[in-house]
């Protein structure tokens, strides 16, 4: 697991050394480190953490808005394991492992869950040891794919799931990192099409029709840095579509940390969240 810096503070070393020079580019930030520093992690570098800053300077509320997005997966999970009765998760964009990973709350309620965490990033892989205990009823497994490649996905994780059975399908903070251009409906579908009926979707992503000033600036300050990984901002009824056939269980699409919250929401985050069920 990752140890904590003090949140909005740089770190003054770099990230533990490995044994090996990274074998990936560095000088660009990455959706996956910028959000492990953002929980307060120190495997990033220095392109994710001056990402990360600037993105904070524009918005305050980036910080305290990803540990409400943490808050949304421990809560959808212990629905789906617990009152939907899911056995089987994919996990799809989990970045560097943190507390309340996926198959620590399935397995908590459910020890014969099984797990399959998919990133893109090498960084994740090379953390993989982390996510890869599992509860000896259960089991956890990692794919090194994009979100974009759901044939290589499915392919991959048919090796720990059994598709013939349900399988709730992770989309946390991922989808803005899809834009129009390469079909974002398409890629769920590409995903949701291979799970039977009876499984789920569970997705959180970002907004510009909450605090549309400061989202913007900080999501073109993350652009600047990230290269082709930039953010597409879509609106509710945008986000909406992303569940067509699909049936959203009870609050609905909502604002982030209102979702099954126990308490009123501590932040604004400019974000939905829902979760659905494939009928």
């Amino acid at each position: 697991m990752t140890s904590q810096a003090p949140a909005g503070e740089p770190p003054s070393d770099p990230p533990p050394a490995r044994n090996e020079p990274p074998s990936f580019d560095i000088s660009r930030a990455h959706p996956a480190r910028i959000y492990d520093y953002w929980l307060g992690g120190r495997d990033n570098y220095e392109a994710d953490r001056v990402a990360a800053e600037l993105a904070i300077q524009a918005d305050p509320a980036i910080v305290p808005g990803v540990r409400a997005n943490r808050a949304f997966l421990r809560r959808a999970v212990q629905y789906l394991a617990g009152e939907a009765g899911v056995r089987q998760f994919l996990d799809i964009g989990t970045g560097l492992p943190t507390a309340d990973n996926t198959h620590e709350v399935a397995q908590a309620i459910a020890p014969e869950s099984r797990i399959v965490y998919v990133d893109n990033d090498p960084i994740v892989l090379a953390h993989a040891r982390a996510l890869l205990d599992s509860t000896p009823q259960g089991a956890t497994a990692y794919i090194q794919a994009d979100v974009r490649d759901p044939a290589a996905i499915r392919r991959e994780a048919a090796r720990t799931l059994d598709f013939s059975q349900p399988v709730a399908v992770m989309l946390l903070m991922i989808m803005q990192y899809i834009p129009d251009a390469d079909g974002p409906r398409e890629v769920i579908s590409g995903v949701a099409g291979a799970v039977p009926a009876g499984s789920y979707l569970a997705l959180s992503t970002v907004t510009r029709d909450i605090v549309a000033d400061r989202i913007t600036e900080g999501a073109a300050r993350l652009n600047k840095r990230m290269g082709a990984a930039s953010i597409s901002l879509r609106t509710r009824e945008e986000i909406a579509g992303f569940f067509d056939g699909l049936d959203l269980v009870e609050p609905g699409l909502v604002h982030l940390p209102e979702w099954r919250a126990m308490s009123a929401p501590g932040n604004w985050m400019p974000a939905y969240a829902g979760v659905a069920r494939k009928p």
